[in-house]
């Protein structure tokens, strides 16, 4: 029987099996698989007896003019722009004013000793600090009395804290009068109190030292006591030698504190003249080395996380040119009551600059260019506070650039509570007060259910805790 041996070797062949039926795919053991397209690049090679045909390509030969001035001109403005920011690094360097002349320190005081009378004083000796006791609201409105009770002044943990609390017993009945015992009246007043021809300022004295509840009058006793603590007596009889002077003109002020949290209250650190030698304020100078406000960061008026550095000056008080000579540093996220903060003064005859913990932020930098009559552009007659139209004299006529901040002052830590002078602006977080209402402070206390709960229980954020204070004069300078 003849036909193909199946042992022989099968020919090759390029013919596609699938579908033929074979003896070697027929079998079981190897079924056949459809063909699928293959996933590999399409072959580029020319058919045969074809050629390559040359594309042109013109920018090869001779590049295009506009693209290699755009080449070196990025290079060239890159080069340019640093170069610049170099030239304006360095000139900003190099216009940073610096205070040259030595520095000798004059009054230092970091609270550790926990010796109150070094601080506060006795009776009979006067102490680093003057607690000013008064019920007027100091020229501002302020709600608060100042007292020497040391519910509201105190050295706790190597502290000093100022620490605002409710009158015991306000609101008072009707009639009611509050005397402050200790007011010191007869020490801050300008000459004791007394004027020119040696008569006492019995009217100053009652309105600084006491209240009376009357609501005919729209007065009430003031609900709310903290606490002015002031280099005054140390700035006049202090000494350098044991750093108690409590006084510069010209030099650097450090303080380190940590302002308070609360609605409505105002911390204070600021300086006044030790002598008023161009005339009663503002027309000797205020210098304001920080303020703030204790209200949280949704206040709409600059709250807790905020701080503002101002020089009040003017000829008369209605003319006050503060508006002209101030600023201020904010953190986004945390407030001053957080932390502590180092809050430096540094004053020439040329210059005066207020930061917050470094130099880079600063709340006020003024360089003393001009006069500063010229610089405040007064009208040739104002207001005074009593309504009256007067002349606008010039009270610096004889000074420097510098005049009035070219006087001894000494320093002021408070923390004041409310006010009608604009420092809370009406209509701004739910203010209980309108500056301009007839019962302001009344109104201020019927709306504690309001504003009480923001302050806290513990005194350390209630009240400014104060670290260290510290003074330096030009070596050299009286």
């Amino acid at each position: 029987m003849s036909g193909p041996n199946p042992f022989d070797t099968p020919p090759l062949s390029r013919v596609p099996t699938t579908g033929a039926t074979t003896p070697y795919n027929s079998s079981p053991r190897l079924p056949s698989f459809p063909s699928t397209p293959s996933k590999r690049a399409p072959s580029t090679a020319l058919p045969a007896g074809a050629s390559y045909t040359l594309v042109a390509k013109p920018w090869l030969v001779k590049p295009n003019p506009r693209a290699r001035i755009s080449y070196y001109l990025t290079w060239i403005l890159l080069f340019v722009g640093a170069a610049l920011g170099g030239f304006q690094s360095y000139m900003t360097y190099r216009n940073v004013r610096l205070d040259r002349a030595p520095l000798c320190l004059v009054f230092s005081d970091d609270f550790n000793d926990g010796d109150d009378a070094a601080v506060f004083g006795t009776a009979s000796t006067p102490g680093r600090w003057l607690r000013e006791v008064q019920m007027d609201g100091y020229g501002n409105g302020e709600f608060e009395m100042t007292t020497g009770s040391s519910n509201n002044s105190f050295l706790m943990n190597g502290n000093l804290y100022i620490v605002p609390t409710l009158t015991p017993g306000a609101p008072f009945a009707e009639g009611t009068t509050y005397n402050s015992t200790d007011c010191t009246f007869n020490i801050t007043a300008p000459n004791g109190g007394f004027d020119a021809n040696g008569n006492f300022d019995w009217s100053g004295y009652y309105t600084t030292c006491s209240a009376t509840t009357n609501s005919t009058a729209g007065t009430i006793i003031n609900p709310v006591q903290s606490a002015r603590l002031s280099t005054f007596i140390s700035a006049q009889k202090g000494s350098e030698s044991d750093l108690t002077l409590g006084k510069i003109r010209y030099g650097k002020l450090e303080v380190r504190a940590k302002m308070p949290t609360g609605d409505w209250l105002w911390p204070a650190i600021w300086m006044l003249p030790v002598n008023n030698t161009y005339g009663p304020w503002p027309a000797s100078g205020e210098i304001d080395i920080v303020e703030s406000r204790g209200n949280g960061l949704t206040y709409t008026a600059r709250g807790a996380n905020y701080v503002q550095g101002s020089l009040n000056w003017g000829p008369i008080p209605t003319l006050n040119s503060v508006s002209k000579t101030y600023s201020w540093w904010t953190e986004r996220r945390k407030t001053f009551s957080s932390d502590f903060h180092t809050y430096t003064m540094e004053w020439t005859d040329s210059w005066i600059r207020l930061s917050v913990d470094t130099r880079l932020h600063t709340l006020l930098d003024l360089r003393f260019d001009e006069r500063f009559f010229a610089r405040g552009d007064y009208p040739p007659t104002a207001p005074d506070s009593t309504g009256h139209v007067i002349s606008v004299t010039n009270p610096w006529i004889n000074g420097s650039n510098a005049t009035p901040f070219d006087q001894d002052f000494y320093l002021i830590m408070n923390v004041a509570v409310g006010g009608t002078n604009g420092w809370f602006p009406d209509d701004q977080g739910n203010k209980p007060w309108q500056n301009n209402a007839g019962h302001p402070m009344s109104d201020f206390i019927n709306g504690k259910a309001q504003w009480m709960p923001t302050w806290p229980d513990n005194f350390e954020d209630r009240g400014m805790a104060v670290d260290y204070v510290r003074m330096w004069k030009h070596c050299g300078d009286p």
